[in-house]
């Protein structure tokens, strides 16, 4: 198996953060290789349900202060784990494209991120590993997680 040269870690807010941060410095460490974390503020609109599926027009969720405060978590995360030299990236969208993009632009030949192994109603809607999963041009690492 080869070094990698570029590792992303796809950072959410959960409390296994840590877990899969811990695990992605073990092998870039092992690699000598760069290392991002990057996160991706995906917001739906509450919907009103009530007759017809409707977007509710009296929400308003300011997209700067959600940019921020992922900014400053990843700052935090990143002083935890005393890395110096790693790079940030917070972004809007979905996971699946926004990560698939980060990777393709950054040239990262391995991305590694969380599973939660959610089951039931969870497990119907699909996560965000399995959809990343496929839409990957290098390969992915998996961190089985409990919360």
């Amino acid at each position: 198996m080869s070094a990698y040269s570029h590792i992303v870690v796809a950072i959410d807010f959960s409390k296994s953060a840590d877990q899969v941060l811990s695990k992605a410095c073990i092998i870039a460490e092992r690699d000598k290789a760069r290392l991002s974390l990057l996160h991706v503020v995906e917001y739906l609109p509450p919907m009103d349900f009530t007759n017809e599926p409707l977007l509710v027009n009296n929400w308003l969720v300011d997209e700067e202060v959600l940019m921020e405060q992922a900014k400053t978590f990843l700052q935090d995360l990143s002083k935890k784990h005393h890395l110096k030299n790693a790079g940030l990236e917070v972004r809007v969208g979905t996971p699946k494209h926004e990560i698939s993009t980060f990777v393709k632009d950054q040239q990262c030949d391995l991305v590694i991120m969380g599973s939660h192994g959610r089951h039931g109603i969870s497990l119907l809607l699909g996560s965000t590993a399995n959809a990343v999963l496929h839409a990957m041009p290098c390969d992915i690492l998996t961190i089985k997680t409990e919360e």
